[in-house]
């Protein structure tokens, strides 16, 4: 296998999916092209914890970082097939150097609104709504294809980033639990937390001292400024229907 995980999109709930996998032990890895519908925002007012709002890219551009700090790559191609194999999946993708294939043991789909590379998989449908096509999946992100999830507006939930991100973790969670990653719960605990109650820390969970709780908060508050010192100066995309107009 090339990798555990593939996540097939880079936006809110590929990038949050990818995030939760890789915390988990899952080797993972986004392939994405293009630029997230989230760009197109003026301004994310509706996301908690900024009072204010966020500039829409200087959060995607956080958590992009946010999952590569936890071990997720990602690669610039795009998906054309999706196969089944004797022993997973298989992604055709294409780059700057052509074609080439990846095999994986659990593929994601967050791509919004591009289904065509599913076009060959049998067992995964598919739902025409007016001009936008959706992968049909059961209240936990699973599709029809076995190791096959579909995460965020593909998956027919609602257009916001909040939302996206929620249901990026929880199909996350849904894949960690069928797979054979050991996992408990994804928390960082203060130390003694279990080990003071005799119990081992659980699968996916973390104990820290007081101290490394200090440094790492001191850490989180050093890069928030450094990002948000200056003002976002890349201005959002417009829909591609204003730009032909213009």
């Amino acid at each position: 296998m090339d990798t555990d995980v593939a996540v097939v999109g880079g936006g809110v709930a590929g990038m949050t999916a990818a995030i939760f996998t890789a915390r988990a032990g899952l080797d993972t890895l986004v392939v994405d092209h293009g630029e997230s519908i989230l760009a197109r925002n003026a301004h994310l007012e509706n996301v908690p914890g900024f009072p204010l709002g966020v500039n829409a890219r200087t959060f995607l551009s956080l958590v992009r970082e946010q999952a590569e700090e936890n071990g997720v790559d990602f690669r610039e191609a795009r998906v054309t097939r999706l196969t089944e194999t004797d022993e997973g999946l298989r992604l055709r993708v294409e780059d700057a150097d052509g074609e080439s294939d990846l095999s994986t043991a659990y593929a994601v789909v967050a791509s919004w609104s591009d289904t065509d590379h599913l076009a060959e998989l049998d067992g995964v449908g598919l739902t025409k709504r007016g001009s936008k096509t959706y992968v049909d999946v059961d209240d936990f992100g699973r599709t029809g294809v076995d190791g096959l999830y579909a995460a965020g507006r593909v998956a027919e939930k609602p257009h916001q980033t909040v939302v996206a991100a929620g249901h990026g973790a929880e199909v996350a969670l849904t894949l960690i639990d069928d797979s054979d990653e050991p996992f408990y719960h994804d928390w960082v605990a203060p130390e003694g937390y279990f080990t003071d109650r005799g119990r081992e820390v659980p699968p996916g969970c973390e104990e820290i001292s007081a101290e490394e709780r200090e440094q790492r908060e001191q850490a989180s508050l050093e890069r928030l400024r450094e990002a948000f010192a200056e003002p976002q100066d890349e201005p959002p995309t417009m829909h591609p229907s204003v730009a032909d107009d213009e």
